[in-house]
């Protein structure tokens, strides 16, 4: 018979299915951005590509060091995004946007209260 007055425990999961949708973004940022650092393109999509990466895996593991990396990786996004075409929001938008959106849902009570 099952105790209703105890309180009832449930595990708490981490955000798998959003770390593992930035896996697979980091992974494709690191493979293109591979490709144009060779072309003497920036090393930025390498550096966010690997900071996606290891934010991806933290996350996976439910550790809060994860969404720490990604502001880190989102704060550096916006600093080159800045330098690469000021204020010009029609430039911005592709390159801060997605990021931006994804950050602001690692803020939701139901992701950080699954981060330890």
């Amino acid at each position: 018979m099952i105790d209703m007055t105890a309180p009832q425990v449930h595990p708490v999961r981490p955000p798998r299915i959003f770390a593992f949708i930035l896996l697979l973004l980091g992974a494709c940022l690191l493979v293109g951005g591979g490709l144009l650092a060779l072309l003497d393109g920036s090393p930025y999509y390498v550096i966010a590509g690997l900071a996606l990466l290891v934010s991806a895996i933290l996350l996976w593991r439910g550790r809060r060091a994860g969404a720490w990396l990604y502001l880190l990786m989102l704060i550096g996004t916006w600093g080159w995004a800045l330098w690469e075409v000021g204020l010009d929001g029609w430039q911005l938008m592709p390159r801060v946007l997605l990021w931006t959106i994804l950050g602001l849902w690692l803020l939701t009570p139901w992701v950080r209260h699954r981060l330890t």
